[in-house]
């Protein structure tokens, strides 16, 4: 007699290939409408689920957790960042969480080269300018962006995208400046010729470009605090492919409005999906929505990441990609 498959309940809709082999493979319930579950739906979801599939746009919290049944046993996250599940509480009470790092990563960075250019060529408005008629020909001064090579790039958070970005960067013939909170290692450091800065508040107050590409923690929220975004210099770009949570959105609407610094490119805002109006006005802002691991491909490989972890659980052993909170 074969055994009896483990419930797996999805909340939001996955590429189809995903969502085919997760129905061959487990007894499972899709989201078909692609719709956020709501917190009744999602409590429901706990109390019958052997493994939950949830997405950024879950919020798994303590108290979430503590409504759970008891056959609840592994969180299979869709996606790298886990700030939206209580890991610790899931942990007390013997419910693995797993992610799904490295497959994003090279999307994640080359989102975030693309934004360094849109925003110091001023792409988007220049389209905008094309795409409503308002071009009436070329002129010397109109429209000036900055060059990008011998700019200075300061990278925060020098994991695997932070490095990612750093060898595109490179290519472009921008100088590799991180904060982070140890040094990499010194075969990377001279590999990407990276300066490692100990103080973010040095290192901010003399780059050319900001890159944020940290997690999203307790000890990471408003990393860039009012105070700290008054360091960079008025031409400076800030660009945060990252979590919203990590900027003060407020404080950095302000300071675009003022001319503070140059501008910002963002596919992430800290009340996700809401942006802070003022961004929304800014012509020196380019906003995106949250795009940076929406590929084709890396929706594909999050997914397969997803079907290891549960099947590997199922069969009885220690999911591969496992999050414990020392690891946050």
């Amino acid at each position: 007699m074969a055994a009896r498959k483990p419930k797996v309940i999805v909340t939001r809709k996955l590429p189809d290939p995903v969502e085919t082999r997760l129905r061959e493979l487990f007894d499972t319930e899709l989201n078909l409408t692609d719709a956020p579950m709501s917190r009744e739906a999602l409590t429901e979801a706990v109390k019958t689920a052997a493994a939950l599939v949830p997405t950024i746009t879950d919020k798994i919290d303590a108290e979430l957790i503590a409504q759970a049944g008891d056959q609840l046993k592994l969180i299979a996250n869709f996606g790298a960042g886990v700030d939206h599940i209580d890991v610790a509480a899931a942990n007390a009470r013997g419910v693995t969480v797993t992610n799904t790092p490295g497959v994003l990563t090279d999307d994640t960075a080359d989102l975030t080269m693309a934004l360094i250019m849109a925003v110091a060529r001023r792409v988007v408005e220049g389209a905008n300018v094309a795409q409503s008629g308002g071009f009436t020909g070329w002129t010397p001064t109109w429209m000036m962006g900055r060059r990008i090579t011998g700019k200075r790039l300061g990278i925060i958070g020098m994991g695997r995208i932070g490095q990612a970005v750093a060898r595109r960067a490179r290519a472009f013939g921008m100088s590799i400046h991180y904060h982070n909170r140890k040094p990499v290692s010194h075969v990377i450091a001279e590999e990407l010729g990276a300066t490692y800065w100990e103080s973010l508040d040095q290192m901010l107050a003399r780059m050319d470009v900001i890159s944020v590409n940290c997690p999203h923690t307790p000890a990471t929220y408003h990393l860039l605090s009012a105070r700290r975004l008054k360091l960079l210099q008025p031409h400076a770009i800030v660009v945060n492919t990252a979590r919203g949570e990590i900027i003060d959105e407020a404080a950095l609407a302000d300071l675009l409005a003022k001319g503070g610094i140059a501008g910002a490119g963002l596919d992430v805002f800290e009340f996700e999906p809401a942006i802070n109006p003022k961004l929304l006005k800014l012509p020196n802002a380019v906003l995106l929505p949250h795009l940076g691991s929406a590929t084709v491909e890396a929706r594909i490989d999050m997914g397969e990441k997803v079907i290891v972890n549960i099947k590997t659980w199922a069969d009885g052993h220690r999911p591969p990609d496992r999050v414990i909170p020392a690891m946050l």
